[in-house]
């Protein structure tokens, strides 16, 4: 769903419900790297919540770096949030109330400190190294 399509035009569009808002992302495979040096550190971090990010991105931002890996202009497209509610497969409005709360509470995403989670895991990974590692999955869009 947060891959770029090709469209009737041939090109590739990334559509997403964030309107011009940062959306904080990591690798899954970066979670449990983290998680695991979070137990290592013993009770230091104990009673505390530790929320990973390994950069905040706009929809502009990621599309761009797509377009760099790809070859090709991958255009952001916000969507709006009603429009992601309405969409007819299960979990869509859960998904559309979801983007909005990251959309409208930047707070949620100054949560996620880059800085800490890159303090514990040291080689979290950038979206442009995740993408170019990916970068086969994304080329069939």
């Amino acid at each position: 769903m947060l891959t770029p399509q090709r469209g009737e035009d041939g090109k590739l569009t990334l559509a997403m419900a964030m309107a011009d808002s940062k959306l904080a992302g990591v690798a899954s495979e970066d979670i449990g790297k983290t998680a695991y040096s979070i137990f290592k550190r013993g009770g230091e971090l104990i009673g505390q919540t530790v929320s990973l990010a390994g950069e905040h991105l706009t929809g502009a931002e990621m599309a761009a770096a797509m377009s760099d890996v790809l070859g090709e202009e991958v255009t952001y497209v916000p969507v709006p949030f009603d429009a992601l509610r309405a969409q007819p497969w299960p979990g869509a409005v859960e998904m559309g109330n979801m983007f909005q709360f990251y959309a409208e509470v930047p707070e949620f995403n100054a949560a996620r400190d880059v800085d800490l989670a890159r303090g514990l895991n040291p080689g979290l990974q950038t979206f442009q190294q995740w993408l170019d590692d990916n970068k086969g999955a994304l080329a069939g869009a």
